[in-house]
C-alpha cells in the first residue's frame, strides 16, 4: 500500500508540473549601424622654401621651423628674401582626430641647372606628427611643416635653384 501511494504521489506531481521544453536554437533580431562621414581633405597653402643663402667655405644646416622661424649651423649666411615653412589646410570629419606622418628618410632636393643635391630631413609639424594628433576641430585645421636642409660648400652646392617632391600623409583615426 505504500507502494501505491508513492508512485500516486510522484505520478500526481509530474502530472502538476508544467511540461518545460529546452530548445536547441533560439533567434533574437537585432539592430545594425553604420555612418558615412565626408573625406579628409589636404589643400598646400605655402610651400617649404628655405630662401635664399650662401654655403661660404663649409656648409651647414639651414632650419626652418613649423612656426616659421630660420635658422643655420655651420658657414652658411643667410641672406633676405622669402622663407617659409609648409601650410596645408586639413578638412573632414567635425571633431574627428587624425594622424600625420611625416617623411621619415631625407628627401633630395636636386639644382635645376646641374645634378648636384642637398638633402632635407629632421620633418617637424604643429601640431606634431603622429597618431591621432590632429583634431578637426570644427571640421578643419591648419598644419605647418618644418625641416632642415642639409648643405654643402659652395663647390657641392653650387649657385642655382634647387627643387624636389615629398610626401606627407594625413588620415583618419
Amino acid at each position: 500500500m505504500k507502494k501505491i501511494l508513492l508512485i500516486s504521489i510522484l505520478i500526481s506531481l509530474f502530472i502538476g508540473v508544467p511540461e518545460i521544453r529546452v530548445q536547441a536554437q533560439v533567434t533574437v533580431t537585432s539592430q545594425v549601424f553604420a555612418e558615412v562621414i565626408s573625406a579628409i581633405t589636404a589643400t598646400k597653402t605655402s610651400q617649404l622654401n628655405f630662401g635664399r643663402f650662401s654655403p661660404e667655405t663649409a656648409g651647414g644646416e639651414v632650419i626652418v621651423s613649423p612656426q616659421g622661424g630660420r635658422t643655420t649651423y655651420g658657414t652658411v649666411i643667410l641672406v633676405a628674401g622669402i622663407h617659409n615653412p609648409a601650410s596645408f589646410y586639413i578638412t573632414g570629419e567635425f571633431n574627428a582626430t587624425y594622424s600625420i606622418t611625416l617623411p621619415s628618410v631625407p628627401v633630395t632636393i636636386t639644382n635645376v641647372n646641374n645634378s648636384k643635391i642637398m638633402h632635407v630631413t629632421d620633418w617637424s609639424s604643429i601640431p606634431p606628427a603622429g597618431k591621432g594628433v590632429g583634431v578637426l576641430d570644427g571640421g578643419s585645421q591648419t598644419v605647418n611643416i618644418g625641416a632642415t636642409l642639409q648643405v654643402g660648400n659652395l663647390n657641392d652646392n653650387p649657385t642655382g635653384m634647387y627643387a624636389g617632391t615629398y610626401n606627407i600623409s594625413f588620415d583618419y583615426n
